[in-house]
C-alpha cells in the first residue's frame, strides 16, 4: 500500500513535525510506503508531487486545521486522524489506513 499523508496544525510548528515523525517510523515499522507534506509555519514542506497523489492508494489528513491545497485530493480515497490521535496511538491510525 502507498500512503501519502499531509500534516498540519494551529501554530505549524513541533506537532506538525512530531506527527509526521511518528508516522515515517511506524509505516517503516511495517513496512509501508509512506511520503508526507508537512504545512507548518515554514509554509509547505515536502510537496506532494501530482505522480505523488496520482500513484497512491490513500490520502491520510493529520491535522485539527483545515490544510492548504486540499482541492488536490479530491479525487483520492481520503482518511482523517487529529494531531492528537496520531501523536498518542500511531498505530492504530496505520490500522485505519490499512482497513480503509
Amino acid at each position: 500500500m502507498k500512503i501519502i499523508a499531509v500534516t498540519a496544525c494551529p501554530t505549524g510548528i513541533a506537532h506538525t513535525y512530531m506527527a509526521a515523525d511518528a508516522l515515517r517510523k511506524e509505516a517503516q515499522r511495517q513496512g509501508i510506503n509512506i511520503k508526507i507534506e508537512t504545512q507548518g509555519a515554514m509554509g509547505i514542506e515536502n510537496a506532494l508531487s501530482a505522480s505523488d497523489i496520482a500513484g497512491c492508494d490513500l490520502v491520510l489528513i493529520v491535522s485539527d486545521i483545515d490544510i492548504e491545497q486540499s482541492e488536490r485530493f479530491v479525487h483520492c480515497k481520503r482518511l482523517f486522524a487529529t494531531i492528537e490521535e496520531t501523536l498518542t496511538n500511531v498505530s492504530s491510525v496505520i490500522q485505519r489506513c490499512l482497513n480503509a
